[in-house]
């Protein structure tokens, strides 16, 4: 990453269109990275993603496809063709659909093809969680396990907590790449998030990307917050 720009997402979670759209303006050029996800998306459609795209730069599409292999092939060409930048699948899909989420992503690009990332766990997710799904292993070694997944199937990085970023750096190399959500800086609150860390702290640990919503979105002017953000870089 060439510039702290290049390491700030900023989520534009939200169903209005118009403050999307006037959020996204405001802070083009600022921040590297604008997410739309799936509230945005099962409001608006491609149509949103590739205005997005067309006028305000890089858009990490954060839909999360999980499914057989054959729909989600199909659904990154599509996510693909809006322009998008980034986007998402979950990494509990399996080598089979991980590997045809980068064939369509491929397929469907008008240009360049966008990177694809597996969302390994919920930052929503805690120790308790975990048990209640039926998963014995700790978050650290599920992320890692799943990260390793993602890489040898050919993704060009994970989205994590930043709590996991050294694991993942450790396991999968400098050039994968390792999305941060759950990034609050110390002057914010943690909201529902619960494995939660600075946006100096998350770089430290080996983070590429750091997704910031609500602390930027939600504060009387989000472009003095996003410029206070990349302060703290």
């Amino acid at each position: 990453m060439s510039e702290k720009s290049d390491r700030l997402c900023v989520a534009l979670d939200g169903s209005d269109r118009s403050w999307i759209v006037s959020t996204a303006r405001t802070l083009a050029g600022t921040a590297g990275w604008l997410k739309l996800g799936l509230e945005a998306f099962t409001a608006h459609g491609p149509a949103l993603v590739a205005e997005m795209a067309a006028e305000c730069g890089r858009v990490f599409l954060d839909i999360k496809l999980h499914d057989i292999p054959t729909t989600v092939r199909r659904a990154a060409a599509n996510c693909a063709a809006t322009g998008a930048a980034m986007l998402n699948v979950h990494a509990g899909g399996g080598r089979a659909m991980l590997e045809a989420a980068v064939e369509g992503a491929q397929r469907g690009a008008q240009a360049s093809p966008p990177k694809v990332l597996a969302v390994t766990l919920l930052t929503s997710l805690d120790r308790g969680s975990l048990d209640e799904l039926g998963l014995p292993a700790t978050a650290d070694e599920l992320v890692v396990r799943w990260a390793r997944l993602a890489r040898d199937a050919g993704l060009d990085g994970v989205v994590a907590s930043a709590e996991e970023a050294a694991a993942i750096r450790r396991e999968c190399g400098p050039a994968f790449l390792v999305v941060t959500p759950g990034i609050r800086p110390a002057w914010s609150a943690a909201d529902d998030q619960r494995r939660v860390m600075t946006p100096a702290a998350a770089l430290a640990a080996g983070a590429d990307i750091l997704v910031v919503g609500r602390p930027i979105t939600g504060a009387p002017s989000p472009l003095d917050a996003a410029r206070r953000v990349l302060e703290e870089l």
